[in-house]
């Protein structure tokens, strides 16, 4: 049995941020995951929106946490050195109805706190976007809108908590949860490992209303609503330089088109209700649907530049709102669960908030000082020449490049193997250097991916995984499989 004081079930934007949040305190923190790996949820398929928060309804959870949280962002990213651009918003009309449904988002907007929110008119809106529908006929300005990498976030965030003792356990899908007189919480898992804890938060994503069942008096109902995006391609000259909403909807934000802090473009999501929560497959209806809808904000809209389709399940609870907070009637226990969007903008502002009541209720003291986090090198790709030269006359492996679509090094993957909380599969190097993020999706790099993670951790290289599970990229030797295949043969005549 492993014990701490804190145990946090999600390693999901907001886990991982709570987790960041209670390791500046004297207290022994483990952080669960089902996942091989973390931001294995919703959190490595969103839109990486930071909103600003005129949509979440005033008075609600949402809109308090999002307008924090939406505040905090810039010294946050700054401090973990990750890549965060405030490129503004607009949410765009095409008739009275949508203009009149602008004018409502304008004055929510404000009541929540929004600075600089304004009505355009057509002409100044397509001064700004040229590429827009020229019938738009409206829209609302959200200059403090922004854009990050979410799973980026979350590993910086994470590997900030684990420097400064926070523990990490994949692969553990928790089955069930027990009260002890002595240890507090008991939790068991599918794999067999047992965890004991004084406290436990549930951050668990998708999951929020199951562990939630598994304690509490009062059942809640989880919706897991899916979406699907494309990815286009880099471009130095992308055609939209802000991110563009349509109105908003019951089921959402609704499509939108967005620029990515990497100089992508990404188109969607549309928005499914399913059963299963692990079924983030694509479906033709569904990138039909985003397709048609983006095109009425960009005619001119071309899919030869697309480079992967992908969809993300949002954690949708039937109130409708973020559930932030100890469990009612169940001392020890405390959760943020229906975290859905604008869950990413809020996530700081939770972890905040979350960690003073765990930290008030244990009577726990803050640690006089912390390890800083000094996070990552700057990218191969963002030096300029004279940088590449230093840092290959210091590093051999800096001028061995593995990724050819994203200019990535070995140097930079074999550092993403060993980073405090380090990759295990090679969508966990993907997503910490973007090696296999470009046009050719990993066909040429992730074989040689595959034999770096070996090399840095053992694995032998038949069992190393893209993502988890038994999503193995090779089968066997050569000699192997050619013995086998002989043997085979013999059987047979």
């Amino acid at each position: 049995m492993i014990h701490s004081d804190i145990l946090i079930i999600g390693s999901g934007i907001t886990g991982t941020a709570v987790a960041r949040e209670l390791s500046r305190y004297h207290a022994s923190v483990t952080v669960l995951d089902k996942g091989c790996d973390i931001a294995e949820g919703a959190t490595k398929a969103n839109s990486g929106i930071v909103h600003a928060g005129y949509d979440a309804l005033p008075g609600t959870r949402k809109a308090f946490y999002n307008v924090r949280g939406a505040a905090m962002f810039s010294s946050l990213c700054e401090a973990l050195r990750i890549p965060y651009r405030k490129c503004g918003a607009l949410v765009i009309g095409f008739n009275d109805q949508d203009q009149k449904t602008l004018s409502e988002l304008l004055k929510r907007g404000i009541t929540n706190g929004v600075r600089g929110l304004q009505l355009l008119s057509r002409k100044e809106v397509l001064s700004l976007e040229p590429s827009l529908n020229p019938e738009v006929l409206c829209a609302l300005s959200v200059p403090e809108s922004a854009v990050v990498s979410p799973y980026e976030l979350a590993f910086a965030l994470a590997d900030d908590a684990a420097v400064n003792g926070v523990r990490f356990f994949f692969n553990c899908e928790v089955c069930r949860i027990l009260q002890d007189e002595n240890a507090g919480w008991i939790i068991k898992t599918v794999s067999g490992d047992v965890f004991s804890c004084k406290t436990f938060i549930n951050c668990s994503g998708s999951g929020g209303a199951e562990i939630h069942n598994m304690i509490a008096g009062h059942s809640l109902r989880m919706i897991h609503r899916r979406g699907q995006y494309y990815l286009l391609d880099r471009s130095p000259d992308l055609p939209f330089h802000r991110t563009v909403f349509q109105c908003p909807s019951p089921m959402g934000k609704g499509v939108l088109v967005t620029p990515t802090v990497h100089g992508n473009l990404l188109i969607g999501p549309n928005a499914e209700d399913i059963d299963d929560p692990l079924d983030t497959s694509t479906t033709s209806e569904g990138l039909t649907y985003v397709l048609e809808r983006a095109q009425r904000t960009w005619p001119g809209l071309s899919l030869r530049t697309n480079i992967t389709n992908f969809s993300g399940i949002r954690a949708h609870l039937e109130l409708d709102d973020f559930l932030v907070g100890s469990v009612p009637g169940t001392p020890g226990a405390y959760e943020a669960i229906g975290i859905e969007s604008p869950g990413l903008s809020s996530a700081p502002a939770i972890a905040s908030d979350l960690s003073l009541m765990v930290a008030g209720d244990m009577k726990l003291r803050r640690k006089e000082t912390v390890v800083p986090y000094m996070g990552q090198p700057v990218s191969f790709l963002e030096m300029n020449d004279e940088e590449r030269r230093k840092a290959v006359e210091e590093n051999p492996q800096y001028g061995n490049i593995i990724c050819r679509c994203e200019t990535v090094t070995e140097a930079e993957i074999r550092q993403a193997v060993n980073r405090p909380v380090g990759a295990r599969t090679i969508d966990g190097v993907k997503r910490r250097t973007r090696a296999g993020m470009g046009r050719c999706q990993g066909g040429f790099c992730s074989p040689r991916v595959a034999r770096i993670i070996a090399e840095e951790t053992g694995i032998p290289l038949s069992q190393v995984t893209k993502n988890g599970g038994s999503s193995r990229l090779l089968a066997d030797s050569v000699a192997a499989f050619l013995k086998g295949a002989a043997q085979n043969d013999t059987a047979e005549n």
